[in-house]
């Protein structure tokens, strides 16, 4: 049975309807993969809480003397993988931003945060109540200042979660953006504009010669008593943030009772590699970080003055005053405005 044909005047109406819906498909194509184009990939991992409560549930952490903190411990994790990437800590006191606390990586490249020993941390809040003032404001590094104000009580200058550096394996660059934008949601919100360039100008002076980079910390401060506090892998970030001024390495050496054994394996690596000097971190007892640095204008930045580095003696800065080490911890006081002019 033949079918009756369609009307002319129905098929008129019929033919525009069938463009309207093309276009309209290809327009909503075109914007789907604007919106691939622009959008960055999802962060690469994930953190999944384990367990969470007061100090005396992680007697491992020896948190004893903080009996307000709140703490919970994550596992950072890619997709279904069975095996973590690394363990976090995240501490906090009631009504305030969760810090991160510590970190134990399980991968060869830092994963969100370079290790430091906790009890480190610990020490140094020790360090800062005895021999910094309690009216003085401190500078670090975002992350040691965040731990500073947690631990310590005391005023720091960076309070935010800040992100920078990325500290990912060099594969997952295309997911920076992604990854910043989850560290700061995960970790209590972006920082201002005023802090980021803040933290911009601190990194600045980290990486100038030590008088410059030491009036730039006064003028960051005002006239106000001010004190500096850096750790060994400072020099790492420092050199992921500016990596066209300071070559900047590391690596992990067992540790085996053997110091010279050690010192020998450090050195001939250091030498391999072409790089002019080194300092080393511990991890644990069992793992010595070396940072390697090569000249070309390394050595002679602020922040690797300050530092135990083979060619260089914290002793001997004269930009700033030495006031305490604990672990691989440095205390620095900023001198006046007025004592730094007498330096030139």
């Amino acid at each position: 049975m033949l079918s009756e044909p369609v009307p002319a005047r129905s098929a008129s109406k019929l033919l525009p309807s069938l463009g309207i819906l093309l276009v309209t498909g290809g327009l909503f194509l075109l914007g789907w993969f604007a919106y691939l184009w622009v959008t960055p990939p999802p962060p690469p991992y994930g953190y999944h809480l384990l367990e969470e409560g007061g100090v005396d549930a992680f007697k491992n952490l020896d948190l004893s003397t903080f009996p307000e903190l709140s703490i919970g411990k994550f596992e950072v994790r890619i997709g279904d993988i069975d095996k973590p990437l690394a363990y976090v800590y995240r501490a906090s006191r009631p009504g305030s931003a969760p810090v991160l606390l510590h970190v134990e990586n399980e991968y060869p490249e830092p994963i969100t945060a370079m290790e430091v020993m906790l009890s480190e941390a610990t020490a140094l809040s020790a360090a800062i109540s005895k021999h910094v003032p309690q009216d003085a404001i401190i500078l670090a590094w975002w992350d040691t200042s965040r731990k500073i104000s947690l631990l310590s009580s005391r005023q720091v200058l960076f309070n935010s979660h800040l992100a920078q550096p990325v500290l990912a394996p060099t594969y997952w660059k295309d997911r920076s953006e992604s990854i910043v934008r989850y560290e700061q949601e995960f970790w209590g919100g972006q920082s201002s504009d005023k802090e980021t360039a803040e933290f911009d100008r601190f990194v600045d002076a980290l990486i100038a010669f030590p008088k410059k980079g030491a009036s730039e910390m006064r003028e960051l401060v005002g006239s106000r008593e001010a004190y500096i506090v850096v750790h060994v892998s400072d020099i790492y970030k420092l050199g992921l943030m500016r990596p066209e001024r300071i070559d900047v390495a590391f690596k992990d050496f067992p540790l085996t009772g053997n110091v010279h054994g050690l010192t020998n394996q450090v050195k001939a690596w250091l030498a391999d590699n072409k790089y002019t000097s080194y300092t080393l971190q511990s991890l644990s007892e069992k793992i010595v970080r070396a940072f390697f640095l090569r000249e070309g204008g390394s050595s002679n930045i602020l922040l690797a003055k300050m530092l135990p580095f083979s060619n260089a003696r914290p002793l001997d800065i004269e930009a700033l005053q030495l006031v305490h080490k604990e672990g691989g911890y440095w205390i620095y006081k900023i001198p006046s405005a007025d004592e730094l002019k007498g330096q030139n």
